[in-house]
């Protein structure tokens, strides 16, 4: 007999059946602290094994077009624990905030991605 503890891995699976996943973590994050048109600035936080945010956006500026879903961090996700909810956004970087050294001749090239609350601060 294994000292180890039993832990669940369907236990999300179960928890989305019928729903689905983020739709199951609906209402459970509160009021999001941006909204569509806020231009945000990606925090530098430390990771550990795992996350969702790209090394290249942090301390980059962005658009946020829209408030996408609610849902545990996957750096938190990653580790079992779901039970804190946050707001995902999706932003928008034109290329040249995130590689200065992209060509001028397209200028309007942009990136957009998914990214939780608890990366971004106001710009």
């Amino acid at each position: 007999m294994s000292n180890k503890p039993h832990y669940d891995r369907t236990h999300h699976a179960k928890m989305a059946t019928g729903i689905g996943d983020p739709q199951c973590f609906k209402g459970q994050a509160g009021k999001a602290r941006f909204k569509e048109g806020d231009r945000v600035r990606i925090k530098d936080l430390p990771d550990l094994f795992y996350t969702r945010t790209m090394t290249y956006t942090r301390g980059a500026v962005g658009t946020i077009v829209r408030l996408v879903y609610e849902s545990p961090a996957a750096e938190d996700e990653a580790f079992g624990n779901e039970d804190h909810s946050e707001w995902f956004y999706s932003i928008v970087f034109p290329q040249k905030e995130l590689w200065p050294e992209y060509s001028d001749s397209f200028a309007n090239d942009t990136v957009e991605t998914e990214i939780p609350e608890r990366y971004l601060e106001s710009a």
